[in-house]
């Protein structure tokens, strides 16, 4: 049985690596598990690898805040050491220190 490790724990900060948002760890599937649709909705190009881990986030960009589904190979950390405004950070973690969010609630 092969073992996966996340790059990317809960409460990170990171950066997608192309696109201009950044966002706080919140959740990790080991491999893809979202939906066929979904992940052909994005183009083949730029299709990233099922066999990886994804990130569920927190996100952010100038205008708005979501959540944001992403494979690890798009994420890199993020390095300006500023809190994510997100309002709903805030519901699953403490506050920002290090660099990080600790975890405050229990997930599955």
């Amino acid at each position: 049985m092969l073992t996966k490790r996340a790059k990317y724990d809960l409460g990170q900060v990171v950066r997608h690596r192309k696109h201009p948002f950044r966002g706080v760890v919140f959740d990790v599937d080991p491999e893809f598990s979202n939906s066929d649709e979904w992940y052909m909705a994005i183009p083949e190009d730029s299709r990233p690898s099922k066999h990886q881990p994804f990130y569920h986030l927190l996100a952010e960009n100038e205008t708005d805040y979501y959540v944001a589904y992403v494979s690890e190979q798009n994420l890199v950390p993020d390095d300006t050491g500023e809190p994510v405004d997100h309002p709903d950070v805030h519901d699953l973690f403490g506050d920002f220190e290090d660099g990080r969010y600790p975890l405050q609630v229990q997930l599955n």
